[in-house]
């Protein structure tokens, strides 16, 4: 073999393993995901009925930044057909959303059903259909109905069935035309934050009880959505049901606090899925054994988490086809010290595991600094996830970057995709992790609950200023494209760099686009040399 011949065969197989390396398997679907209060608006047209996050913001519009409310958003209630032309603009492969629990029954219960709320995501469904996008509904996105919520909502064990009424309402409805299934947005949210804080709807701030029996009573609401679906329309229709649990990835800020971090995560996201998950089915030993011994100390006679009977921890187990997580961030744990508040779970800390959370050392952040950046995370998260629950299917339902202001050259978030979709695919490649979707948050601009409109996180801008919301197309659109398309993450900046900018614009220049590759030209670069070393090798060797 000549110089030449080698150099031309090193080529080759340098491409062929580079262009293997970025590639998404087959079986991976691309898509984009909402929330039917964040975008529809409508709040009270045609029937609808008052949900808890209607009643909040225009009770409390002081804590919204900028006093604004959901009541229009991205008015998709009335400009769906516009959101479904962007999906399909971008090639997405599903899109997610949620169904308004009292735009169906406005009373919350199944006395009364309305038809033009039916009619409404009927017509959505089809739509979807018609361009080859699966619909993928979420049942609850923490749209409970108000009257719900005024016998006790979550905190009433009552709830698990009226939820399994309104599931089995719109199973029946759609089960023929939906596939794939998520009951529950983020439940460490709406119970540990929405019955903690006060901060956020339904504004209940009971922080001994609340959250503990909202946990209990949505994992036994799930399983009855399950079952019922299992049972009465499963041999019907195939189809496929999860939820999607927010997964914080938690590090020790010291390794002598390893065990604290692993507390930390059962604490986050144990509670939501060793019930369902698990061989043997309940609460994470060390949460169950954790919240008993802190409930006495504290002088109460019996565990503040409610336990599961038998009957119940057989009936949760094993509801689930895939498991759904919501992935944004990471952060750091310690001991708490004297002038630490840990008050509320995944935001500051926790008085029970006397533990507060910190940011990340080399995070970088976007308009929410919340949530510090780290995507190395999510490829920990994927793996202590199949260490926990063995080679299941993961579906990445939720990951996202928020910016601020009018922006359309978002060349951060085109960064911050790109970031993931890497960590992603090397959970998959190099961990053999199987993961069968991802969903970018959110499709259009939103309502960000506490942070109003000023917080971005739309790979298609919302004008709200115009009467028309009219949908106008960010860098990151015209990147999710080209990666769908080409099914790599090897994608030129041609894809994505182009003449959209408009006055408006901001920050065009600060981020270059093409940043966050380190990693992709490291690993092709050993790949190139071990290759080359490989056939200089072989040439010696025959010579």
């Amino acid at each position: 073999m000549s110089a030449f011949q080698a150099v031309v065969l090193c080529t080759l197989i340098t491409t062929s393993l580079a262009k293997d390396l970025w590639s998404f398997p087959p079986n991976l679907k691309f898509g984009a995901a909402s929330a039917s209060y964040q975008v529809e608006g409508g709040w009270k047209d045609d029937g609808k009925g008052e949900n808890i996050w209607d009643k909040y913001v225009h009770d409390h519009s002081g804590l919204i930044k900028g006093g604004v409310t959901g009541d229009i958003a991205a008015d998709s209630y009335h400009r769906w057909r516009d959101d479904v032309k962007v999906a399909a603009k971008m090639k997405l492969q599903f899109y997610r959303f949620s169904i308004n629990w009292p735009r169906i029954l406005p009373t919350g219960f199944t006395n009364k059903i309305n038809q033009a709320g039916v009619d409404y995501y009927s017509d959505l469904i089809d739509g979807l259909l018609a361009e080859g996008i699966e619909p993928i509904v979420t049942m609850y996105h923490w749209e409970l109905p108000v009257a719900i919520q005024d016998l006790g909502g979550w905190a009433n064990p009552l709830i698990v069935e009226w939820f399994g009424d309104f599931a089995r309402v719109i199973f029946k409805i759609y089960a023929e035309r939906v596939r794939t299934w998520l009951t529950f947005n983020e439940p460490v949210a709406f119970c540990d934050y929405g019955y903690n804080s006060g901060m956020y709807a339904p504004g209940v701030q009971e922080q001994i009880y609340g959250p503990y029996l909202c946990n209990k009573h949505v994992l036994l609401a799930h399983a009855k959505a399950y079952r019922i679906f299992h049972k009465e329309f499963r041999p019907r229709y195939t189809g496929k049901i999860s939820l999607a649990n927010n997964v914080l990835w938690i590090e020790p800020l010291d390794l002598s606090y390893s065990s604290l971090a692993e507390l930390g995560r059962q604490h986050q996201t144990g509670r939501y899925s060793h019930p369902i998950f698990s061989k043997e089915g309940g609460w994470p030993p060390s949460i169950e054994k954790l919240m008993e011994e802190y409930s006495l100390k504290q002088g109460f006679k019996e565990s503040r988490l409610p336990k599961f009977t038998r009957h119940e921890i057989e009936f949760i187990k094993g509801t689930a086809d895939f498991y759904g997580l919501n992935y944004y961030t990471t952060n750091m744990i310690r001991p708490a010290i004297p002038g630490d508040k840990p008050g509320i779970w995944f935001l500051n800390g926790s008085p029970e595991l006397n533990a507060t959370l910190l940011k990340p050392k080399g995070a970088y952040y976007g308009h929410d600094d919340l949530l510090p950046v780290k995507p190395e995370g999510l490829r920990k998260e994927l793996n202590w996830l199949k260490e926990q629950y063995g080679d299941i299917d993961f579906f990445i339902t939720e990951n996202g970057y928020s910016t601020t202001a009018y922006n359309l050259a978002d060349y951060e978030r085109v960064k911050y995709m790109r970031d993931h979709l890497e960590q992603m695919l090397l959970s998959i490649k190099e961990d053999k992790v199987s993961v069968v979707g991802y969903a970018a948050w959110s499709l259009v601009d939103n309502f960000e609950w506490l942070g109003g409109y000023s917080t971005k996180f739309g790979l298609y801008e919302i004008d709200y200023e115009h009467p028309n919301r009219t949908r106008t197309a960010r860098a990151s659109a015209h990147y999710y494209r080209c990666v769908i398309e080409k099914r790599s993450l090897d994608v030129p900046k041609s894809c994505y760099v182009k003449n959209y900018t408009h006055n408006r614009t901001r920050r065009t220049d600060n981020l270059a686009p093409n940043r966050g590759i380190s990693t992709q030209c490291t690993i092709v670069l050993n790949i190139l040399v071990l290759a080359v070393g490989f056939i200089l090798s072989t040439i010696i060797t025959i010579n």
